[in-house]
This record gives structure tokens, sequence and C-alpha cells, in this order.
């Protein structure tokens, strides 16, 4: 229903998928799924225009009160409900959003829970669902993140603008050992960095970078952490890192699937603009 009114409102199936980020070919299955359902013929395809039938028209008034109503009525048993999400030390770009569009779907709340942990406090039961950098099996790709240098504005190094990933092993490196993801394994083992400091969390990790102990790499997301004695260097040829949004394999909050969906919908890049 919503992808009927979102074709409807929209004038075409090319904005309507834009706006509900999905794939084209997706949205065009599930308005025809509908028009199955209904027994009519609910848009006009040409090639330059898509339009309402007099069906679909009626459609489209009779949705606009109910559907409403029914995205009330779902959200009632959900209004005492709380979802703890995990992290480890910074949420992504635009999650704000996916709270707010969550909230508002479903009535509950979400709460953050950061913890220092790999897994973010999931495998403990701290949370419910942890948004994490890195590969996880159980998990939902929301977007893939450049990596940036962190150096010390002492050092030369901060100098440069951009530095090749090849050009790291010239240089100690500052390892979060608990929660980060950069590590020597990650260079050929003839052409690693040695580790020269280690920290058990992101704030360990930004002190002892930019007390000048070593260069730090990190996601790019990094950079909404501003610190007066650190800079962040662009990093040309390097992996970029996973962002993932994980559930546990069993025993999920009822609700968790629907804020794993709204997250990828929402964060993931348009399909349109990819």
């Amino acid at each position: 229903m919503r992808a009927f009114l979102a074709v409807a409102d929209e004038g075409g199936f090319s904005y309507a998928a834009d706006r509900l980020r999905v794939g084209q070919p997706v949205l065009s299955r599930t308005v025809r799924a509908l028009e199955e359902a209904v027994g009519a013929r609910l848009f006009d395809r040409t090639t330059r225009r898509v339009t309402l039938t007099p069906e679909g028209r009626r459609l489209h008034e009779e949705l606009g009160i109910l559907l409403p109503r029914l995205e009330q009525a779902l959200r009632a048993p959900c209004a005492d409900s709380l979802v703890r999400l995990g992290f480890t030390w910074l949420l992504p770009d635009g999650w704000p959003a996916v709270s707010q569009a969550f909230e508002s779907l479903t009535g509950a709340r979400v709460r953050l829970v950061r913890r220092d942990a790999p897994m973010a406090g999931l495998d403990r039961g701290d949370c419910d669902v942890a948004v994490l950098h890195g590969h996880h099996p159980h998990g939902r790709l929301l977007r893939n993140e450049a990596r940036v240098a962190a150096v010390a504005r002492g050092l030369p190094l901060a100098r440069r603008r951009v530095l090749d990933w090849a050009e790291l092993p010239d240089w100690p490196l500052v390892a979060n050992t608990v929660t980060g993801t950069t590590t020597p394994d990650l260079w050929s083992q003839e052409r690693a960095p040695s580790i020269c400091c280690t920290a058990d969390n992101f704030d360990e990790w930004v002190e002892a970078v930019a007390a000048g102990h070593g260069v730090g790499v990190a996601p790019e997301s990094v950079r909404r952490y501003s610190h007066p004695d650190i800079r962040y260097i662009r990093l040309k040829n390097a992996p970029p890192v996973p962002l993932m949004i994980v559930a546990p394999p069993r025993d999920a909050h009822p609700l968790v699937a629907r804020l794993v969906e709204l997250a990828t919908r929402t964060l993931a890049p348009s399909p349109l603009a990819s």
C-alpha cells in the first residue's frame, strides 16, 4: 500500500523507488502484486508517464484515510516498547533520522548503549541490535566507509594532504585492539607496519594518537570527532570498512527486524545514485 501511494504521489516508479530506497524492479513487482490482490489495474503506464486509473483513484482516496488509521493501530501495542541499540564509538551519519522514523513508525523508543567491546554488548545481552564496523556473519551491510589516517598535528606527516595506503608501514601504528578495524594483517607480511601503542577503547586511541605515539587509521566517520591536536588525512588505495547492523541470530526483539530494514533503506546509498 505504501508502494502504491508513493508511485501515485511521485507520478512515476523512478522517483517513488528513490523515495522508498528500493530498486525499481522491486517496486514494480510490489505494485503488480497489489493489483493482482485487488483484481484491478491501478495505473496506466506509458513510456512517458504513469497515471492513476479510475480504480486507482478510488483506492488512493480510500487509503489516504485508512492507512494512517491502520498505522496508528499497529503502533499502539508498541507504545511502551524499548529497543536498545549498541555501538562502540560513533554512530553513522544520518542515524538520528533512522531513530526518528522508527519511533514514528512503531511508537517504540530507541535507547543508545555504548560498550567498549567487539560486539558492543550484543553477545552479552546488553543490547538488542548493534551497529558495528567490520564484517559480521549475522549483519546487514549499511555502507562501506573509506579510511583516513589520524596524525598528531606536531608531526611533520600532518602537513600531508593525502597518504597512500602503501606508505603507512613507514610509520608506527596506534591500534585499538578491542573495537578498532585496522591491524597489521591488512598489509602484506613483508610490508606491514609495527604496532607501537595499543588502546582498549576509542578514547584511549584518540589520546595516544594526539600524543604523537604513532599514526592511527579509522573509518572516515571519525572526522566527526574533533580533537585540537589531531589532523585527519585522506588515504588512497585503502581497503574500505564495512558498516553493518547486526541482530542476534535467535530470539531477537520483535521490533529489531523493522529497525534493521529501516536502517538499511535509510543509510544505504540510493539505487539511483549508485
